[in-house]
Formats: structure tokens, sequence, C-alpha cells
């Protein structure tokens, strides 16, 4: 492994290496499947010599994905895929621990944002490795000459994949892409069970607000929205869904939540949640009916579903109160209270997911990797989704871990399942 001195980087403070390295073993504890699968990338190299950029948030699980694919050959840079996201003691440990560049720091500006991910293009990636999109997007724009030489990508996050899709139907798209967030094991669970969680947490850590009996509005619901509005409610609030697809706020009311549009919500909400994806879903007309003391965040991919600078357009002063908390006082005397500069508050404010959710999430991205290296010359430019005996072994393997076995077709049963004879 090269010396510190050796590896290419850009972290906070090396010096907390130490810290870093504990919640990495921390995380592992947790993340059983990556455990098997780094075993058998130990044993088998399916990515010897292979260049890997990955543009991940930079966290203790993420950490162990990175070494994952470092020990199944790989060689492997990573740089963050949103300012506030990066873990600065985990980013040091890489560096100094497992020798990885990392290119990463909690807070950074966003011209640092974009220079992080043009020192990982450096590298000159064979395989790319995204978080919504931002590290191809700066390759295809930025750094075109260098597309010629990847042989795949694949994609975490919903917002990512909307992109990487908008990119295929403009033939814009360079290589074919692997949408590992549309993996059952990925959506299902990282989505819905780790975003619920980890949003409610870090909405918690930075206001210490109470959530029973409060008016919780989710903006959204999908997979992440869904997990959100279920946590709200185990919190005890009175949760509130908005959306703008009639089948998914149907499903909204089914599940038992109130359903309205945000014009509505925005005159009695307390605590606004967004998980949409999209832009300006909480804009300078919501502002206008808010009550005092309504507090916004933010836990889709990127820092534009909360229309920040219509607030700051609306706001007669703004002063940091907290930690992650920024209050904007409306020229009539009302405040506002936006958390963790409007991007994902489940990692601006908290540690994002759990690592056991995580563990199927990057099984996959690890194993998403391996099937580029051995089929990307028969695929085409487009966005792929995750193969199937991929999703189920992944979910296979995360039972095992958990020690619960199920049961499988008899032969009887499979063959009249492929039947059509046999009625009444």
């Amino acid at each position: 492994m090269p010396t510190v001195s050796q590896v290419r980087c850009d972290v906070k403070n090396l010096d907390l290496a130490d810290q870093g390295k504990k919640r990495i073993e921390w995380a592992n504890q947790s993340m059983k499947v990556l455990q098997l699968i780094r075993k058998e990338f130990i044993k088998n190299q399916p990515l010897k010599g292979v260049r890997v950029s990955a543009c991940l948030h930079v966290t203790s699980e993420t950490a162990n994905l990175a070494i994952t694919l470092r020990d199944g050959g790989a060689d492997c840079v990573v740089c963050a895929s949103n300012p506030l996201s990066t873990q600065d003691e985990v980013a040091a440990s890489l560096v100094r621990d497992y020798g990885i560049p990392v290119f990463a720091i909690k807070g950074e500006d966003n011209e640092t944002y974009y220079q992080h991910i043009l020192a990982a293009l450096d590298h000159r990636p064979q395989i790319t490795m995204d978080d919504g999109a931002d590290l191809v997007t700066t390759l295809l724009t930025k750094r075109q000459g260098d597309a010629a030489s990847v042989i795949g990508g694949t994609e975490e996050t919903t917002t990512g994949v909307i992109r990487l899709r908008a990119m295929a139907k403009e033939g814009v798209l360079q290589y074919p892409i692997i949408a590992v967030n549309d993996a059952l094991t990925k959506h299902m669970f990282d989505n819905r069970y780790g975003t619920g969680q980890s949003t409610i947490d870090g909405v918690v850590r930075c206001t210490n607000v109470l959530l029973a009996g409060a008016k919780f509005v989710v903006a959204g619901y999908g997979w992440c929205g869904r997990g959100l509005a279920m946590r709200a409610r185990g919190m005890g609030s009175d949760v509130i869904v908005t959306e703008i697809d009639p089948t998914r706020a149907l499903e909204a009311v089914m599940d038992g939540f109130r359903v309205m549009s945000m014009a509505e919500a925005a005159r009695i909400g307390e605590v606004f949640v967004t998980v949409t994806g999209n832009k300006s879903v909480i804009g300078r007309e919501h502002f206008d009916l808010m009550r005092d003391g309504a507090v916004l965040a933010n836990s889709g991919h990127f820092n534009v579903e909360i229309d920040i600078p219509a607030l700051e357009n609306m706001a007669s002063s703004r002063r940091a109160t907290r930690e992650f908390v920024e209050e904007y006082v409306m020229k009539d005397g009302r405040k506002i209270y936006l958390l963790g500069e409007g991007r994902l508050i489940n990692l601006a404010a908290a540690e994002g997911h759990p690592a056991s959710v995580m563990d199927m999430s990057f099984a996959n991205q690890a194993l998403a990797a391996e099937y580029l290296v051995k089929n990307h010359a028969q695929m085409e430019k487009k966005v792929y989704a995750v193969p199937e005996e991929q999703d189920k072994r992944v979910a296979r393997l995360k039972l095992e871990s958990m020690g619960i076995k199920i049961d499988r077709l008899t032969s009887q049963q499979e063959e009249y399942l492929a039947s059509w004879s046999e009625g009444t």
C-alpha cells in the first residue's frame, strides 16, 4: 500500500483518521452481505486493474464499499456527491489507513465541490459510480475526451437515474449505466427505511423539536416519502402528504394519511420535508402562507426542492440560530427556519442511512461493477436495470446474514407455475 504522502487527496485533516477508522469498522459489522462479496472479490479479483472513480456520500458505509472495490483489484478514487455529506474523519482514514485517494471536505463551497469531481476524473476512470449524476455530467461536459475510456457506470439515487435517462433519450450518454437505485433491494429498503429513519434523525438532531402532535408535511409519496411518512407517524406526528401523482396520492390516503395541496398544507404545517426530486416544491406562494416558526428541510438529492433564493428575497433578515439551522425573518415578523442549507438533511445534520440498509445498496454497487467488467462489450449506451438474479442474490444473502430461512418451490410447484393445462 502506498504511504500517505503518495496518496493524492484533499481532505480536512488527516489527524482525524483514528476516529474515522473506528467508524468504518463499526459500520462494517452491520454490512454482512458486503463482507461476503469482499471475500469473493479478494479471492477472484474481478476488478483487477480497473480504474474506478466514485462520486458518493463519503460516509463510513461508502468507505466499506471503496475498500471492497480496492480488495477486488480496483484502482479506486472517491469524491463527495454533496458538499455537506462528507464525514471528514472517514475521508481521512480512507487515505491514511487504506491508501484510497479521497477528495471531499464537509462544507466545501460549490467551486471546491466541482474541483474535487474534476480531481476524481483526473483518474481517467473506466467505471464511474455516481450518486446524483454530477460525475457523469461533468465528464460529458468538461472532459468529453476521457469518456471514450469508460466502459460503464452505476447510479445510486433516483435523481441521478432521472438525469441519466434524460441523457440517454437525448443521445448524449456515452456509455452504459446500471441503475442501482432501481434494484428492489435498494429502493424498497434504502429509500424507504433508510431515508425514513435518517431524515427524522437529521431533523431532530438539529432542532430538538418534539414531533409528537406536530403537523408534519411530507412532500412526495415515492419510496422515500412513504418511509418518511411512516416514521413520522411512528413518532406521533399528524402527517400530511402532498403529491402531484393521483395514484400515489390515493395510496397515501389509503395508508391513512391526510392528503392535500401544498397551498393548503402550508397554512397548517409545522415541519415540512421535501422528498420529490423536483425543484421549487415549496416556493414563494407557500412561504407567504406559513405560520410563525415553520421548519423546512429537504431529503431529496439536490438543494432545489425548497426555493431558497425566493426565501432569501422575502426575508428582512437571516441568522444562524443553531448548527444547521438558519432563521429567516419575514417582513411581517414571522420566522421560518431552514435546516441544513436545504441540502440532504439526513447527511447534513445526521449520519445518513444505517449501515445495515446501505449493506444491500452497496452490495449491488460492487456486483454491478463486476457485471460491467464482464458484459460491457455487449451493452448499449443506455440505462440498464440491475439484473434480476443479482437483486435476488443480494436479498438471499441479506436473509442468510439475519439467520432467516425461507421456503423454496418444489419441482411439482415449479411445473404447475410453468404450465397452463391444469385448472379447476
